[in-house]
């Protein structure tokens, strides 16, 4: 099935205007081994790197407050 020109257009703008992007470098290979245990997990990279990032964050925090 073939997205639209609008549909595109319709995208682009919603991620500019709901989303930011963070990006960042791995050293050569370690790109696959995240892809794979995230697949292990049957979730997608982004979702694995964007749980990983919040249970740290929860973690770092009750640390904090003990």
């Amino acid at each position: 099935m073939a997205v639209s020109e609008a549909q595109k257009r319709a995208t682009i703008k919603w991620q500019k205007e709901k989303t930011d992007e963070v990006r960042f470098r791995v050293p050569k290979g370690e790109r696959a081994v995240i892809q794979a245990h995230a697949n292990q997990q049957g979730e997608s990279t982004t979702a694995f790197i964007k749980r990983a990032i919040k249970e740290t964050m929860e973690r770092d925090n009750a640390e904090k407050s003990e």
